[in-house]
């Protein structure tokens, strides 16, 4: 005897399709895939979606920056896994659809009248009654009844008596089918408005990333997508006065550019505030050139208000600097600085000398709106964050080494212009600065705030630099001119010891002239004592309320130390009103009365700042001086043809649930034969209901039915 084996080859091919078939199709396939999907939408809602990956390396270090980066978390809505795990989703759900499809339809037809009367027993929902007419009087009755009722009705004659089969609530079913095929509508669309076909074009199109620089114009064409591309999602840069035609598709590993139909020239940003300073409304006046008929058309470009053009959407999406053109004044802040005047344009730089080391300093932000809450003065004031921000978490901060006042109470308001900018080093390391043009009302005085950050993640610390009586920086900057100039310095602490201590007393004078000068230098940090009194490991100058404090610490004894410190305290105080009042007068100015409340809060503010200025880790700070403001707006351009897809799929989904939640399917079976003791003229009725939940609503039908239909008594 013979076995073939080639029939047994095709039994257990056929066997594992079905087997995979029915895996596939299975609820428990496509509810795994659906976790994953969820658990994935959270990953990318709690980690920024392309950030630049220097950002994740300060959040997350560089290990797991790298190992996140491999597993395409910081794009993972395009990441190849989440792709194919939609497929699977899309395909899982129409062999689910494809497979009970036909059993619905089926089910949908039949009305299973041909049931057998004793399984009626069998239902939860039952009763028996005797009716006082024949068979097939009391069938047509209840199917009348019934049918009146919204019941489909199907009647049958049987050798021992009728059977009444009827149905109500198959959209129950319709429901099943129609959210299920939304999902696969809504994933089809996601796939058509994700990256997909972009990631065709370079997979099959030779398209690669740009990660060069230049001009647009220069760019090959191996980086650019044709304007026919069917689908896209890009970023539009216009700047007020120009037009552009190229939009920008961020990717890992550079950008690609989608030539459009169409210029996009903007005429005008618009920004409109409420009563407190904050934004109300973004729009953009554009005109839109079209290239083939050279039509212009002009639209309005609003938040939530997009502009459609070819089928493709233009949004507005954000705002920028277009290029505005700054003039900043150099403020030195080290003894060897020297002031002077730079301009340039925002996203440009230039190159500065501060001595033998040169630095690059980069203009990278104007903000002429800067609403900011006052009153939360118990941390750094703003990352010089958007404006919409209203709150700021850290709102003047850490003023460089001196404590700070906290208040609670939220008090919104505009305090103007400011400018960011970077100063790199030849080695290559940049400091950020959020300068603001004019003086705040902070703690009760008027100060300018120069702030600082080494990197992105960090908030800004500022240096709080005290207004002038014209409400200027100059009066701070001859200060710290005089503190770095020995012959003022001598100066200084002449006129203190002459205004402190009689003429007649010649030793008395001596001996205070040589405290408030020491005083002083450790104050200026050129005292040749500091060198020793310097923390291990610090290389920077010391000087400041650190340098004295370190000095008394070192030098007096703990006994005396408090009472020692207030004396030289109280002299330095003195020595510094005077080198005020000598840098004014060699600017021929007049002195300042000392007993004035806005003297003593200048000087009180400026002793501060003179010491916090030594912690400053650049020889010079730029005020804003002048600006000319040009704007930009960004523009998201979308080409989405899986958009209708998607709404028609939300909109079978909302009926699919409503379906299957709101609608109960219910089938319900009378059977009616001849009773024993009247055949001709009485009928046993037996009746049962089915319903595909147990609900109260489904017991009150019963009893309703049982009431209109056979007159069931117990």
């Amino acid at each position: 005897m013979t076995v073939s084996t080639q029939g047994l080859q095709i039994d257990s091919g056929s066997r594992v399709m079905r087997d995979v078939a029915e895996l596939l199709s299975s609820m428990r396939f496509a509810i795994s895939l659906l976790t994953v999907i969820c658990i994935a939408s959270v990953i990318g809602t709690v980690v920024k979606q392309h950030e630049p990956i220097n950002n994740y390396v300060n959040q997350f270090g560089p290990f797991w920056a790298e190992v996140f980066g491999r597993l395409s978390l910081y794009a993972v809505y395009s990441a190849w896994w989440f792709l194919l795990i939609l497929a699977f989703l899309v395909l899982s759900t129409s062999l689910c659809i494809i497979r009970n499809t036909p059993k619905i339809l089926a089910d949908l037809k039949a009305y299973k009248e041909n049931i057998r009367e004793q399984s009626l027993k069998a239902f939860h929902h039952r009763a028996a009654a005797s009716l006082t007419e024949a068979p097939e009087a009391a069938a047509r009755r209840i199917g009348q009844t019934l049918a009146g009722g919204g019941w489909k009705v199907r009647l049958q004659q049987r050798e021992h008596g009728w059977m009444v089969a009827a149905k109500a609530g198959a959209a129950n079913k319709i429901g099943y089918l129609a959210a299920h095929s939304a999902i696969v509508l809504v994933c089809v669309g996601g796939l058509l408005d994700g990256d997909l076909i972009v990631r065709a074009q370079m997979w099959f199109n030779g398209k690669t990333p740009y990660e060069g620089g230049g001009l647009i114009a220069d760019v090959p064409a191996q980086h650019r997508l044709p304007a026919a591309n069917p689908t896209f999602r890009a970023n539009l840069l216009v700047t007020e006065g120009t037009q552009s035609s190229t939009a920008i598709l961020t990717q890992p590993k550079g950008v690609l550019l989608q030539d459009l139909p169409f210029s996009v020239e903007l005429k005008k940003f618009v920004v409109e505030y409420y009563s407190t300073g904050m934004p109300k409304l973004f729009a953009s006046d554009i005109v839109i050139h079209d290239k083939d008929s050279g039509e212009k058309t002009e639209a309005r470009v609003e938040v939530n208000h997009p502009v459609s053009h070819r089928g493709i959407q233009i949004y507005q999406s954000s705002f920028d600097d277009g290029g505005s053109r700054v003039k900043l004044r150099a403020l030195p802040m080290a003894a060897a600085a020297q002031g002077f005047d730079v301009e340039g344009a925002i996203g440009g730089s230039t190159e500065i000398s501060n001595g033998d080391k040169r630095l690059t300093l980069e203009f990278t932000g104007l903000r002429v709106i800067n609403v900011e809450n006052m009153n939360n003065t118990s941390g750094a004031m703003a990352s010089g964050a958007d404006v919409r921000s209203v709150d700021l978490r850290h709102a003047i901060e850490g003023r460089l080494g001196a404590a700070n006042k906290t208040a609670t109470k939220k008090e919104l308001r505009n305090i103007g212009p400011s400018v960011s900018y970077k100063l790199r080093d030849e080695a290559g390391q940049a400091t950020e600065f959020n300068n603001y043009m004019l003086p705040v009302d902070v703690d009760g005085g008027r100060v300018f705030l120069f702030g600082l950050r080494e990197t992105p993640a960090e908030p800004f610390r500022y240096l709080r630099v005290p207004a002038d009586d014209r409400d200027g920086v100059d009066g701070f900057v001859r200060l710290r001119a005089a503190l770095a100039d020995g012959t003022m310095r001598n100066r200084a602490v002449a006129r203190y010891v002459a205004q402190a201590v009689d003429r007649g007393n010649p030793q008395l004078m001596a001996a205070l002239q040589a405290s408030a000068s020491r005083a002083l230098d450790l104050f200026a940090g050129v005292d040749p004592a500091l060198e020793s009194l310097k923390p291990a490991g610090q290389t920077a100058p010391i000087g400041g309320l650190q340098a004295v404090s370190r000095f008394m610490e070192q030098s007096v004894p703990e006994a005396e130390r408090e009472r020692a410190s207030e004396v030289l305290v109280r002299i330095l105080n003195g020595t510094l009103f005077e080198l005020l009042q000598a840098s004014r007068q060699s600017a021929g100015l007049p002195l300042l009365d000392p007993q004035t409340p806005a003297t003593q809060a200048f000087m009180t503010q400026a002793v501060l700042s003179l010491s916090d200025a030594f912690f400053y880790p650049a020889p010079m700070s730029f005020q804003l001086a002048d600006f000319t403001q040009l704007q930009a707006s960004v523009f998201q351009v979308a080409r989405a043809p899986g958009k209708t897809i998607v709404y028609l799929g939300c909109l079978l989904l909302i009926l699919g649930v409503f379906a299957m939640l709101y609608i109960r399917e219910r089938r319900l079976w009378v059977w009616l034969a001849p009773a024993a003791d009247a055949p001709a003229t009485g009928t046993q009725a037996t009746m049962a209901l089915s319903t595909n939940r147990k609900t109260m609503d489904g017991d009150r039908e019963f009893d309703l039915l049982k009431s209109r239909l056979i007159q069931a008594h117990p």
